[in-house]
């Protein structure tokens, strides 16, 4: 597995630090950290800045620095939250994770990761209710939906939405792969559940962009070797890695998932994982993230409730720019479990009557996006 890769610098917006990088560009351009933000950054090694700077108004969200320090800055009218020691993940985090970052230790076995454990964290102070844990889980998932934010500043974002029981070796997840790869090239972000089945499907498909048409069959084989997640998510986590090794480097996307759903675990081919504790937070995001459109692959219950939360602000759009949603496969949508009848009677004599469609082909659901957004 290749080692976690250094976070992309960016301009602090507003007055954040979120960085060590920014910390010590604002020092040198102010002087001051009055009234900045300062986000989990190891300020161990600034503890001389500390001591000398304004820190008037300024908040310290889980930042280590000596105990001297911290009682400096407090004293010089600093608000500070410090690290809280024994977690598995950082409440305070400026960033969203990698897939690396999330899969450290799987050469452990898939239990001794980050992801797992803080999965186990989640499950055992649900069920004792501890108010301090629930207070963490808030901050995290709301520094997580900052840092989101952050990531997609500019970017034209095409949701995928689909369920996680679609296998590696079918036809079904070889076009949801090509999907990705499709939308990529457009110029479009990919974002998905980040979870496996049709999200990692659109997710490898994003990473495959860069490449030649080939490496994606290539791709597919061996994914196929582990089809599913179950029974060992380690075994298909690996081979998932082994994708990443052979053909390093591949296209960017955004994977939004869960630890609210312990089964399923996040993906190695979104290069950006916002995850979530609170699977309602995580659901609306995603949706009110793809700016540029939805495509709905052949789903169940969950892609069914999908559909109409991403209808109900189509419906009430005001201002004549609703997002475009594309369904996929006519038989499922029209008979299997019939949305397509209801949300064109939502639609109908509303500016998103234009901006819907059902393609019976996923081979045309990136024209389609195109298209309707156009």
């Amino acid at each position: 597995m290749h080692p976690t890769p250094a976070q992309p610098h960016r301009a602090a917006p507003d007055r954040e630090i979120e960085s060590l990088a920014e910390f010590d560009e604002v020092v040198a351009a102010h002087g001051s950290l009055a009234r900045f933000r300062i986000q989990a950054v190891d300020l161990t090694a600034r503890t001389a800045d500390l001591l000398r700077l304004d820190t008037d108004g300024a908040v310290f969200l889980g930042c280590p620095m000596s105990p001297e320090a911290a009682a400096r800055v407090r004293s010089s009218g600093a608000l500070v939250f410090p690290p809280v020691p024994g977690l598995p993940f950082d409440p305070y985090r400026g960033f969203v994770y990698s897939p690396d970052e999330l899969f450290e230790s799987l050469a452990e076995g898939y239990e001794a990761t980050p992801d797992a454990r803080a999965y186990a964290w989640f499950q055992r102070t649900k069920a004792d209710g501890d108010v301090f844990s629930s207070m963490l889980r808030a901050v995290h998932d709301d520094a997580v939906s900052d840092a989101l934010d952050e990531l997609l500043v500019g970017a034209r974002v095409v949701g995928v939405m689909g369920g996680h029981a679609m296998e590696r070796g079918t036809a079904a997840y070889a076009g949801a792969a090509r999907l990705g790869r499709e939308l990529t090239r457009a110029g479009y972000t990919v974002a998905t559940g980040g979870g496996p089945g049709a999200m990692e499907a659109a997710n490898l498909g994003a990473y495959a962009a860069p490449f030649a048409d080939r490496m994606l069959d290539e791709a597919l084989r061996l994914l196929a070797k582990a089809p599913s997640f179950r029974p060992s998510v380690t075994d298909w986590a690996r081979s998932a890695f082994e994708v990443r090794e052979r053909w390093p480097g591949g296209g960017e996307s955004v994977g939004i998932p869960t630890w609210f759903y312990g089964h399923e675990p996040p993906n190695a081919f979104a290069s950006h994982l916002a995850k979530y504790f609170a699977n309602a937070t995580r659901e609306d995001g995603l949706l009110a993230r793809s700016n540029a459109g939805v495509v709905f692959l052949p789903g169940a219950a969950g892609t069914v409730q999908e559909i109409f939360d991403n209808a109900t602000p189509n419906y009430y759009e005001s201002r004549g720019e609703p997002t475009p949603m594309v369904l996929v496969d006519e038989a499922h949508w029209t008979t299997e479990l019939p949305a397509w009848g209801l949300l064109q009677s939502l639609a109908r004599g509303r500016s998103m009557e234009s901006r819907i469609a059902l393609v019976d082909r996923i081979e045309h659901a990136a024209d389609a996006v195109k298209r309707l957004g156009s």
